[in-house]
Order: C-alpha cells, then sequence, then structure tokens
C-alpha cells in the first residue's frame, strides 16, 4: 500500500510526511498521506498541511495523477511549501467520517440489491449528505426498493467487524460477487484490497471504511427514478 496510509488506517487524522515535490506552487506531493484522492465515486478529503513553523496551506482537493497522489492546496502569502519540508497533514476528520459511514452503507445495499435483485451498480456517487446510484434492471418498483433499504438496515444493527486485506488479483477474481460495481477494476492492478463484511458481503475497494457496521446508522431511500431502458436510479441518505 506503500504511502497510501489511508488504506492502511482510515482512521488516522494527523501525520507528518515530507514533501517530495511542488508544481506551480499549490499541487504538492508527499511521501506518504492519510488524505484519500478522488476515485471510486468517493469525493477527496480535505484538510490542511502544516508547517514546522507554523504556516497553514488548506488542502482544496486530492487525485492520483501518474501515479502520485497530489494535493492541492491553498497559497499562503507568508510562505512557500519546498521539495524536503516536514509537514503535518490533518484532516476535516467529520468530513472522513461521514463518507467512511456512507461507503460502508452504500456496500451493503449494493449487496443486498445484488442479492434480491442480481443487479450491478453502473455509476455511483458518495456525498456528505446523499448518495446515489445507478444500477441496470429493468424493474422501476419503488416499494420493492424500500424493501431492499429496510433489509439492508435490518443488517447494519448487527455488531460486525469489517475485513480489510488483500489478494492476489487471479485469487480474489475467482470470488463470487467480488466486483460489485461494473467496469470497476482496471486490468493493471495485480493485487486487491478486499473489504469484506462477514457472511454478507465481500468486494475490492480502496475506500475508506468504518470499523463496525454499528458506526453507520441506517439508510433512508430518498428518491427513485428511471433513467431510460434499464437504467435505474435512487438517492439515499443516512440518519
Amino acid at each position: 500500500m506503500g504511502n497510501a496510509i489511508y488504506l492502511e488506517d482510515s482512521y488516522m487524522r494527523e501525520i507528518e510526511a515530507i514533501v517530495e515535490s511542488v508544481k506551480d506552487g499549490k499541487y504538492v506531493v508527499l511521501d506518504k498521506t492519510i488524505f484519500y484522492p478522488r476515485g471510486g465515486g468517493q469525493p477527496s478529503d480535505t484538510g490542511k498541511l502544516v508547517t514546522v513553523s507554523g504556516h497553514e496551506f488548506p488542502v482544496l482537493f486530492v487525485g492520483k495523477f501518474d501515479g502520485n497522489i497530489s494535493h492541492e492546496i491553498e497559497p499562503n502569502k507568508d510562505g512557500k511549501l519546498a521539495s524536503g519540508d516536514r509537514v503535518k497533514c490533518v484532516l476535516d476528520w467529520d468530513k472522513r467520517y461521514t463518507f467512511m459511514r456512507m461507503h460502508t452503507a452504500a456496500h451493503l445495499l449494493a449487496a443486498t440489491m445484488n442479492k434480491d435483485l442480481g443487479v450491478l451498480i453502473t455509476g455511483n456517487q458518495l456525498g456528505e449528505d446523499k448518495t446515489r446510484f445507478d444500477f441496470n434492471t429493468e424493474e422501476f418498483d419503488p416499494e420493492k426498493f424500500d424493501e431492499i433499504v429496510q433489509k439492508a438496515n435490518e443488517l447494519l444493527s448487527l455488531d460486525l467487524e469489517l475485513k480489510i486485506y488483500t489478494l492476489p488479483r487471479e485469487k480474489a477474481m475467482e470470488i463470487p460477487g467480488i466486483v460489485k460495481l461494473a467496469n470497476a477494476i482496471p486490468p493493471s492492478i495485480n493485487e486487491l484490497r478486499i473489504v469484506e463484511i462477514p457472511g454478507i458481503d465481500i468486494q475490492a475497494d480502496a475506500g475508506t471504511h468504518v470499523k463496525n457496521l454499528n458506526e453507520v446508522g441506517r439508510i433512508e431511500l430518498l428518491k427513485c427514478e428511471n433513467k431510460g431502458k434499464n437504467n435505474r436510479r435512487i438517492y439515499f441518505a443516512l440518519k
């Protein structure tokens, strides 16, 4: 997992790191990071980088480019970052924890939909207030979707610890239902990070999650939409 500390510990809120490079005065690559880069329908983390001298640089966006995790910072008129600088990474924790809860809820709901309807998620976007799922089915029955959400909520009441580990790609792809998001795994990835909710779901995933289902809360179905042939959309929130 290398420098992507968020893959190893989603609960780490602060860490010290070394600046490896700065481009255009605002795109910063660190030797390690706790900031999640946007991907897989999950927005990037935000927060700040703080220098030894106390200068703060808000982190506005994090993305992955050419294999590097790049932090877009807001420039500070009183100082600049340079290669070799030591900084403290500080997460916007409330935002991160909301996405952790929402992402775990999304896995559980996707697994329930897959089991009951046999569908795959064709598009998704996690949000702080609500999350969107697009999926491939001819059926459009809001009452059925509501029943699935209630089933998912029953599972969320269980005291279950998630398991997170890695497997070689070939071995992982032998597991039925390992991919719930259509076209989700690039062929160049040889080792897959697995997120397992024991007895309920197992998925290849590189996002951040809570440790236990009892941290998630309850799923609330907000809206169902018919987006055309074999294309349905739902919005849900946590409460």
